[in-house]
């Protein structure tokens, strides 16, 4: 209890002081202030100096999350979108949340805009990964956090894989990340209308096997549909590291069903 109350006081006095706080900037006048002089002063002193400033109306987290959502959904992913996004770290949004951000707008703006979008955030974000490990060097590839090790479904998997969860609101979705050799069972989404998953790739290169067709690589970008009732199963090639956002979708009655391992020789096969 004294740690919570300690905490909602840190949070008050964090927020007080970002309300307070007046932005201050020179590059209008640093880069425009002879050729475009009243640009500058509008730039430096209307839009940041008394906008920005407003922060009794949105805080600078809020303006942040705006502003990138404006740039991104116009198509500007230049150096004008990478400062935003800089800004919005250092104002509080967090590499899970601004996956988050970029994820729920390209469902509006555009998926290239999204890729775009998310290719400098990963600039950005990607020197808090610490590290010279295979799992650190992987991570700086991914705008998604790895997570925590998958220990509630670590039984029917092969390997060791970890979770971390986008998203539990609209579409529930989680990034899945596997070691090189690690894949799950084969497994059913049952339901009795709707269902299945989807699955896209975002690091590294996977598997995808329906039963009774051939195995289907995963690299980022792959997009692939599982209906619901069939028997399938995913996860990583022997050589590489592989982590794909998991969708789950809405249906009746759902629910999984998991079943017996991949066959070891079957696997060692996939080139």
């Amino acid at each position: 209890m004294k740690r919570l109350v300690i905490f909602i006081l840190l949070t008050m006095i964090t927020l007080y002081i970002m309300a307070q706080k007046k932005i201050e900037q020179t590059a209008g006048r640093m880069q425009l202030g002879v050729f475009a002089p009243e640009f500058a002063h509008l730039n430096d002193d209307i839009l940041f100096g008394e906008v920005w400033s407003r922060n009794d109306l949105l805080s600078l987290r809020d303006r942040s999350m705006v502003t990138i959502t404006a740039l991104i959904s116009q198509g500007i992913t230049d150096s004008s979108l990478k400062y935003h996004l800089q800004t919005a770290k250092n104002n509080g949004i967090t590499r899970t949340e601004v996956a988050e951000i970029i994820t729920h707008i390209a469902f509006y703006a555009g998926w290239p805009k999204a890729w775009a979008a998310f290719n400098l955030a990963k600039e950005v974000w990607n020197e808090d990964v610490t590290g010279d490990d295979a799992k650190a060097a992987f991570q700086r590839e991914m705008i998604f956090p790895i997570g925590e090790p998958n220990t509630a479904y670590a039984a029917y998997f092969k390997g060791n894989s970890y979770l971390a969860r986008i998203s539990t609101s609209q579409i529930p979705f989680a990034n899945v990340t596997f070691e090189p050799g690690c894949r799950n069972n084969w497994h059913i989404h049952h339901a009795t209308t709707g269902g299945g998953q989807m699955l896209v790739g975002v690091g590294g290169r996977g598997w995808y096997q329906e039963e009774g067709k051939p195995a289907q690589q995963i690299m980022p970008g792959t997009v692939i549909h599982i209906p619901a009732n069939v028997k399938h199963w995913h996860g990583a090639a022997k050589d590489s590291w592989f982590a794909h956002l998991a969708f789950e979708v809405p249906g009746e009655n759902a629910s999984n069903e998991w079943l017996e391992p991949v066959c070891e020789d079957e696997y060692k096969k996939l080139q």
